[in-house]
């Protein structure tokens, strides 16, 4: 409320659109940044000079008023229940299938015992590093960090991977993990979560028949309600109808896989991939494609853009702790080295079935963005004392990754290509 005014749902999406709209426009004119990366960094200067106004000018209460507006949307809720259904099905709907096929095996590895490796290697490590600056944070709730930083966001990883020149089984291959790792970091993040709470004891027969239940149960959901899209459009050639189903799928889709508790996010993955290769290619008619693929597409911008202005606003909920902020900073390469290892671990065992190239670990590692998704989790942690510790790193580990990562991450591959493809065979991709 802003002067007796009340700020509906409608209100705060208004703002974040024009927000979004001006703030991409300035960085399309001026900044020319890829654009998550200038959407973020203006949302956050925009935040911070906000909360700078209301420090040089108290008695206006205008800082102060916009601070309680930002903080007071639920971006957990926004994007868990909200935005993510939409963006990974847009995401998965433009992964090739037959390259994504090749790079199976990585895809497979690095969504599942990737994510976990990571989640050990970043919680022990946040329990030493907490322990060094003089932060008590008991070793669960290290863990419970480890699993909301390790997977990493789709969102921001596609943007990277449409700019960047990569190898299209490559470019399947970190699209495909992206789209999974993100669902199996969710269920790993809820068991330990459960864990640290009391509310389940923690045993590895239980947690894996949970994960299990919520990933093999999204696999199967995503795929009857994709198949249920594909045959209805198959019978069909009315573009706006078939445009309505795809909507229907999504939204209903993930409904459903909430009320029956398995993972939303893994069951929109796998519809969008088979509405986007198997539905595209043989249920739907030129028209009907380019009208489809044209909504989604616009669907993923649109949200995309206030996605990244949101992790920017978001900034004003950091704790101003300055141990806080320390250890958020040396969480920075904590968490590359986790990603370091859980990426040339798998890739080096994998090696003999299958070769991506040199590109491969430079792309998986500095290209594997932290986004939304993280900040979600964060936020949607329970109040307690853990939570700003947790909140405040990821934050400072999220900025870092869209900012510094995808803005380099181009560059960085440009650098690596010319060498790659004079030095190294074409990959072997007979798996």
């Amino acid at each position: 409320m802003i002067h007796g005014v009340t700020i509906t749902p409608f209100d705060a999406a208004a703002v974040l659109i024009v927000l979004a709209a001006a703030l991409g426009y300035i960085n399309y004119r001026v900044l020319k940044l890829p654009p998550s990366v200038g959407l973020t960094v203006m949302g956050a200067v925009a935040s911070l000079i906000v909360v700078g106004i209301d420090f040089l000018m108290p008695d206006s209460g205008v800082g102060g008023e916009v601070v309680r507006f930002i903080a007071g949307i639920d971006f957990h809720e926004t994007l868990m229940n909200g935005m993510l259904s939409f963006l990974l099905f847009a995401g998965a709907l433009h992964v090739d299938w037959s390259d994504m096929k090749k790079g199976r095996w990585p895809i497979l590895i690095l969504s599942t015992v990737g994510v976990l490796l990571s989640t050990v290697i970043v919680g022990g490590g946040f329990y030493l590093l907490a322990q060094i600056i003089g932060l008590a944070v008991p070793f669960v709730w290290c863990l419970v960090f480890g699993a909301l930083i390790s997977p990493t966001d789709p969102v921001a990883v596609m943007g990277v991977l449409q700019r960047a020149k990569v190898p299209p089984t490559l470019e399947a291959t970190v699209a495909g993990e992206s789209l999974f790792n993100d669902g199996v970091g969710v269920v790993v993040f809820t068991i330990l979560l459960a864990t640290a709470l009391g509310t389940e004891p923690f045993s590895v027969g239980h947690a894996a028949t949970l994960f299990f239940f919520e990933a093999g149960g999204g696999v199967i959901l995503g795929l009857g309600v994709g198949w249920i899209g594909y045959r209805a459009m198959r019978s069909i050639d009315d573009y706006k109808l078939e445009v309505l189903i795809s909507l229907a799928m999504v939204m209903g889709g993930y409904t459903l896989a909430h009320w029956i508790h398995i993972s939303g996010p893994v069951a929109m993955a796998v519809a969008g991939l088979l509405i986007g290769n198997e539905g595209v290619r043989t249920a739907m008619s030129d028209t009907t494609r380019a009208y489809l693929l044209g909504f989604w597409s616009l669907i993923d911008d649109i949200l995309n853009a206030v996605l990244f202005v949101l992790i920017g606003l978001e900034v004003v909920t950091i704790p101003s702790d300055s141990r806080l902020l320390l250890l958020g900073v040396a969480a920075i390469p904590l968490v590359l080295l986790a990603r370091s290892l859980s990426v040339i671990g798998p890739l080096t065992v994998l090696r003999p079935l299958l070769s991506l190239g040199r590109l491969a670990v430079p792309t998986l590692i500095w290209g594997g963005l932290r986004g939304g998704i993280s900040v979600a989790l964060a936020l949607g942690l329970p109040d307690g004392p853990a939570k700003p510790i947790a909140l405040a790193a990821t934050y400072i580990v999220v900025l870092f990754s869209v900012i510094v990562q995808g803005g380099t991450i181009a560059r960085l591959l440009e650098w690596i290509a010319p060498t790659a493809h004079a030095t190294e065979p074409k990959p072997d991709m007979t798996v």
